[in-house]
């Protein structure tokens, strides 16, 4: 186990999470960890885990989950992909592997070790997307289990956080039942992260 990390600089911390091998012998095809970091970001994007094509691309979001949720912000791949401006989180730093019902939750390990340390060093962050139901537990302990309520209940947390249904496509059902998302939650988070652009 890594110990205590407050002695370590950011550019350290960060490079230890990526030589990450703690769940080595569990996870199906060895450790990868995928984050995005740096101090400056002010957008905080907390996913899931990594799937398979992030796992051999080595870059979060780099599949048809992000090219939606790149649509949702309102941004391009060169705005998503600049850490200076925008941070990547998830719950799992790796690709946990699948399940019956498609990937498996992220490994606990990854935020029991990591995850206060890493947003301790994030000081600009001004916003923090919430993506599905694990990033949601752990960053809304007051909010539900389900993510459409949490959704639901956007504006209680608005505009330090929002609470987001996953963009994958295995949702497109969910986004059928509830065209409120993208009628009133997508405008104003699109102008939000352009705010938030403009002035970084």
């Amino acid at each position: 186990m890594p110990g205590n990390l407050d002695h370590l600089s950011f550019p350290e911390l960060v490079a230890r999470v990526r030589a990450c091998t703690l769940c080595a012998e569990v996870l199906p095809e060895g450790p990868r960890p995928v984050v995005q970091l740096s101090e400056s970001a002010r957008i905080l994007v907390v996913g899931q885990a990594p799937g398979r094509k992030v796992h051999q691309t080595g870059l979060p979001f780099n599949d048809p989950s992000g090219d939606r949720l790149r649509g949702w912000m309102g941004i391009d791949r060169d705005t998503f992909y600049n850490e200076k401006e925008l941070a990547i989180l998830p719950m799992g730093f790796c690709y946990p592997g699948t399940g019956k019902s498609g990937d498996l939750p992220p490994r606990p390990e990854c935020a029991d070790t990591w995850r206060e340390a890493l947003l301790a060093r994030l000081p600009n962050i001004e916003l923090t997307l919430l993506i599905g139901q694990y990033a949601q537990a752990w960053h809304l302990p007051d909010g539900s289990k389900k993510v459409t309520a949490n959704v639901e209940q956007w504006r209680h947390y608005w505009p330090q956080q929002l609470p987001m249904p996953h963009p994958s496509p295995r949702n497109n059902l969910w986004l059928r039942r509830n065209p409120w998302f993208e009628k009133d939650v997508i405008p104003a988070l699109q102008g939000r992260v352009r705010r938030l652009l403009a002035t970084a």
